[in-house]
């Protein structure tokens, strides 16, 4: 699910938790072939089938874009101010698409929010946030050589080998294949930008197909978007402005930044014509 909900790569990292897994073993840095085999080994007590790790991780190699990206990126909120920030995200053709597609997909929505107790609105604005609705960058990367490469760093090598391990069973599930296992540059993957572990956590299948797929199912998109919401605590029919606790719980588990949270609200009143 985060930092790249700040509407670049690593807002995602904020919200994100890693999937419960035995102590892992891979030690950062060192040799990158040494530490993807301890990744494999790590995945295989994780329940990866060795199918799935040997289709993955064969030839990965690090991705120096990936690294010198995640350098750029953090503080990144830091050099703007909400008003500057909502100016360039909560624009007139973007709340004009948003309100035209909750016309498209009301009944959709409609058996979201009864279901999870998120507004329309709120899940309007972050996938519209987040990817333009599904129509802009979500990303083209190899999420296995994003996260690998990630994990091999040691900055924040647990968080990322966790992300790496949920990664591989998302595959393993069979939500998406290997070569759709695609996003940004910090691992996420769809349409609401969502980590791995947060793709396990939080995924709903929602158009009924038998899979959790993000990246094409508008259904399975909405709906998990709006369930991590719920999940975090959501209180419905609660007001979700600043300093509400819908704001300062809920919301904070989608990104920890109170500019892009602030972004949502307004990006959601403008949806809904204030």
């Amino acid at each position: 699910m985060i930092i790249r909900r700040l509407s670049g790569a690593f807002a995602a990292l904020a919200f994100s938790a890693l999937v419960a897994s035995p102590a892992l073993a891979a030690k950062c840095g060192g040799d990158f072939n040494t530490f993807v085999a301890a990744m494999g080994r790590d995945a295989a007590a994780a329940g990866v089938s060795q199918g799935v790790i040997s289709e993955a991780l064969s030839g990965v190699t690090i991705d120096q874009n990936v690294l010198a990206f995640d350098r750029r990126q953090r503080g990144m909120f830091h050099a703007k101010s909400f008003e500057e920030y909502a100016a360039t995200r909560v624009i007139p053709p973007r709340v004009k698409r948003a309100q035209s597609l909750m016309q498209k997909h009301a009944q959709l929505l409609s058996r979201i929010e009864k279901q999870f107790g998120v507004p329309a609105t709120v899940v309007m604005a972050i996938w519209t946030l987040e990817s333009d609705n599904g129509g802009g960058d979500i990303g083209k990367l190899s999420v296995v050589r994003t996260l690998a490469t990630l994990a091999w760093d040691c900055r924040r090598t647990e968080l990322f080998q966790g992300e790496l391990i949920a990664a591989l069973k998302i595959v393993q599930r069979g939500d998406l294949p290997l070569r759709d296992l695609v996003g940004a540059f910090a691992g996420e993957i769809g349409q609401t930008q969502f980590l791995p572990s947060s793709y396990i956590k939080y995924g709903v299948d929602f158009d009924g197909n038998g899979h959790i797929d993000l990246r094409h199912s508008v259904p399975d998109v909405l709906a998990s978007t709006a369930n991590l919401l719920h999940t975090a605590g959501w209180k419905t029919g609660a007001p979700y402005g600043e300093g509400t606790e819908n704001f300062t719980v809920a919301m904070r588990e989608w990104n920890r930044s109170e500019i892009y949270r602030k972004t949502i609200v307004l990006m959601a009143q403008r949806i809904g014509g204030q």
